[in-house]
């Protein structure tokens, strides 16, 4: 008689979809950054972490920056799709708009923890990886512009503040993430600055 051990180790493992072992690497990449640091994040590591071969990593990411990228390209779209949500829900005034962009930044950080600011100093280490960061960073700023916009005169928001905007968002949720300050703290101080902008912009 066949014990149900021996079934189940008789039951063949199922195959991963491309996309599934994409999610799946990603996962483990992050749990990698999260217990020992961005530095111990390699592509070998991530293959005996994730216990497959390593030419099944490097199948996905040719390169330990592409790995870094992809990893802030799921930061970016979890960020956006919190913003654009937030969004749907508030109401069509400044003060409404100007906390949807600031919860959602600090939100956004605090769900994915300390590892994004790792990887975000790494990105910033190489020329390439900082491409993709201001590239990812100019639609992020022209969302905010669009949500803005209707209450400067004018129509806009200068490229000076929206800048001044993105940089106090990333000091504020990364002192939030490591407890420096509480996520309400940053969340209402990223909020006063974002209303200052708006209204020097309005002058």
């Amino acid at each position: 008689m066949t014990s149900s051990t021996e079934t189940l180790e008789q039951t063949p493992r199922r195959r991963l979809s491309r996309e599934e072992r994409r999610r799946q690497l990603i996962a483990v990449s992050w749990g990698i950054i999260r217990e020992d640091g961005t530095e111990a994040l390699t592509l070998p590591r991530l293959a005996e972490q994730a216990s497959v071969a390593k030419p099944v990593v490097y199948d996905h990411f040719a390169t330990r920056p592409a790995l870094l990228a992809a990893l802030y390209q799921e930061f970016d779209t979890h960020q956006t799709a919190l913003m654009d949500a937030a969004f749907q829900a508030s109401e069509p005034t400044l003060p409404s708009r100007a906390m949807v962009i600031a919860a959602s930044y600090v939100d956004c950080v605090l769900e994915q923890g300390r590892e994004i600011p790792g990887v975000i100093s790494a990105l910033a280490g190489s020329p390439e990886l900082a491409r993709v960061k201001r590239d990812y960073e100019a639609v992020f700023m022209e969302k905010c512009r669009s949500l803005l916009a209707p209450f400067a005169p004018g129509g806009t928001i200068a490229a000076s503040g929206l800048l001044a905007m993105l940089g106090a968002a990333e000091a504020l949720s990364f002192a939030a993430a490591c407890g420096d300050i509480t996520p309400d703290e940053a969340k209402d101080e990223l909020f006063q600055t974002i209303l200052a902008i708006a209204a020097r912009n309005a002058r």
